[in-house]
């Protein structure tokens, strides 16, 4: 599946606190071709974001020190063209829509599914002409 995207040119930043789940992640991506940036919470996320040309931030909502909603709001501030797709295990009625109007791109709950990832990752690399 991940044969299908050619993303060698792509930065992903993945804001996640929990390593099994970072890892998860690295492992899918990186077999697209993209470079993968682990931040473990959302200081870090807002730190790795200045001072890398990134093409994509997954963003966890719930971290320690600082949470998703709040970093996602500052790397939008530093650049409000940067797709943020947030990704919680949090999937409560309602949740999705509160996350799209705290003005996050895009949504994906967890167990996130290897196809819904790369498919929203595909359609925001297009979307955003990277």
């Amino acid at each position: 599946m991940t044969d299908l995207y050619d993303w060698n040119d792509k930065i992903v930043l993945i804001a996640e606190d929990e390593e099994i789940n970072y890892l998860f992640l690295e492992e899918v991506i990186n077999k697209t071709g993209a470079t993968v940036i682990w931040a473990k919470n959302g200081k870090e996320a807002i730190e790795f974001f200045k001072s890398n040309k990134v093409d994509l931030v997954l963003m966890d909502i719930k971290m320690p020190e600082m949470n998703g909603f709040e970093a996602m709001k500052i790397i939008k501030k530093l650049n409000n063209k940067i797709i943020v797709i947030a990704q919680t295990a949090f999937a409560m009625s309602g949740e999705k829509e509160e996350i799209l109007d705290a003005g996050f791109d895009k949504y994906i709950p967890k167990p996130i599914k290897i196809s819904k990832l790369l498919s929203l990752m595909s359609e925001s690399f297009k979307s955003n002409n990277n």
